[in-house]
């Protein structure tokens, strides 16, 4: 893929930028690897400052970035611009918490071990590769370079070959804080040159976001190295509706949940679980609130979404529709690709989506819901773990009892009861299964990329 800005409202191609070359790419690691060693000598006090700054410098041009953004890949102006605040809202976070997050820890008494003293440190570990998607250019990006940079590690950026200036703009982003050069930079590179980079000896850790096959080759490589992955591979999360909830809010929510950014969201809800007892009450709210959303220009404050960010993209998303339509899924809302510029795809709800459709166990990348009527709390939560993925979920409900074996037994990252799954600074990210491992942000998150050092004293 061409490492480009096409704009995805028009398919107009707007700016093509050649790839690194081999000797560029070796400048980056070699200063990467040197502002390492001297990153880690820092104090939290000064890396907090400088992100603080980073943070400022932000919020400063959030137009000029949410507009870059909308232009890269499509979403609506307006959350493009909340992305962009709350990227600056977590780099702040990690700048109050790290030193709390990572302030030595006593896990025994020293008498338990025959020692005098005891602690256990958390130390940097070195360079870190970071492998970013374009759906969330920027969030995507800072909720890990965020607790990296603050640990006293640094990054090394390649990002998704459709949001070139985003990534260009995040490579400069850190040094305009106050970062030492070279403490986080971006590479111009095409997918293919991203294992191969694993083997050098300076890149001690890899983290990426994308596809199953994508985090597989990059895990590959980093176990023939011996090195740390961490891993957020998407998910074909679950939105349950039980007959205690308030089915008005959950259809209007559950309307939200498929369309934030235009469907192109890991954590988006994706399969509609309904009990039998509310289900025709909740597919007719569902059904009237997906086929009134606006898809159109993302500048229009009338619009809800905007525009698939490739034409491959929608062209997924219609392969897999067309696949159930073909085995006998019912289409209640959208469903066609309309007929004008840009990469543009309605809200669609399927009915009878059944095993032996695609769309049942693959992940759909754009707005497309499957919608289910079960029989009981039991049916949903066996056809919920009836998944490859396991990201998160979100289950509306008011009994007591459900909300405790949801949280128990759904098999996920995340379970949000009577609300939308969402990702905070505070709060551990990540999944199971073919969703990965490891996990993104809170103190869980930072101390992903460092070395628990015992230091034991007799």
């Amino acid at each position: 893929m061409a490492i480009a800005t096409v704009d995805p409202s028009t398919g107009e191609l707007l700016r093509e930028f050649a790839p690194h070359t081999p000797a560029e790419v070796e400048e980056r690691i070699a200063a990467a690897d040197a502002a390492y060693r001297q990153l880690a000598s820092t104090t939290f006090a000064e890396r907090a400052e400088w992100m603080r700054a980073a943070a400022g410098i932000l919020e400063a041009e959030v137009d000029q970035v949410a507009e870059l953004i909308t232009t890269e890949m499509g979403k609506t102006l307006a959350t493009a611009r909340y992305e962009t605040l709350k990227s600056a809202t977590g780099m702040r976070f990690f700048a109050d918490n790290a030193e709390r997050y990572l302030a030595p820890e006593q896990p025994v008494e020293s008498s338990a071990v025959n020692a005098s003293a005891l602690s256990v440190r958390f130390d940097p570990i070195g360079v870190v590769l970071a492998v970013m998607p374009w759906n969330y250019p920027l969030w995507q990006t800072i909720r890990f370079a965020a607790p990296a940079l603050m640990a006293g590690n640094t990054g090394l950026l390649k990002h998704a070959s459709n949001v070139p200036q985003s990534a260009l703009y995040l490579g400069d982003l850190f040094e305009r804080g106050g970062f030492p050069h070279g403490s986080f930079q971006t590479l111009l590179i095409e997918g293919g040159a991203v294992a191969p980079l694993l083997d050098d000896r300076r890149i001690r850790a890899a983290t990426l976001t994308g596809s199953v096959a994508a985090g597989a080759s990059v895990a590959e490589a980093a176990g023939r190295n011996v090195k740390k992955t961490v891993l957020e591979l998407g998910g074909t999360d679950v939105f349950i509706v039980l007959p205690t909830a308030d089915i008005a809010r959950a259809a209007e929510l559950g309307v939200t949940a498929r369309v934030q950014n235009s469907g192109q969201s890991c954590i988006a809800s994706k399969r509609y679980y309904v009990h039998a007892d509310v289900y025709d009450e909740f597919e007719a709210a569902f059904v009237a609130g997906m086929a009134a959303t606006v898809a159109g220009d993302p500048r229009d404050a009338a619009t809800t979404f905007g525009p698939l960010a490739t034409e491959r993209g929608r062209r997924d998303v219609q392969e897999l529709v067309d696949d159930a339509v073909g085995k006998g899924a019912t289409v209640l809302a959208g469903g066609e690709v309309p007929d004008a510029a840009g990469w543009f795809y309605p809200a669609t709800v399927l009915a009878g989506v059944t095993p032996d459709m695609r769309i049942y166990r693959e992940e759909c990348f754009g707005p497309v819901a499957c919608l289910y009527r079960v029989a009981d709390l039991d049916e949903a939560i066996e056809r919920s773990n009836d998944s490859d993925f396991g990201l998160s979920s979100s289950v509306w409900t008011n009994d007591p009892d459900e909300i405790v074996r949801l949280g128990r037994e759904i098999d996920a990252g995340g379970v949000f009861v009577n609300g939308l799954t969402a990702s905070f600074p505070g709060v551990p990210f990540g999944g199971v299964k073919d969703s990965g491992y490891g996990r993104e942000l809170s103190a869980f998150g930072i101390r992903e990329f460092t070395n628990a050092k015992t230091v034991w004293q007799a």
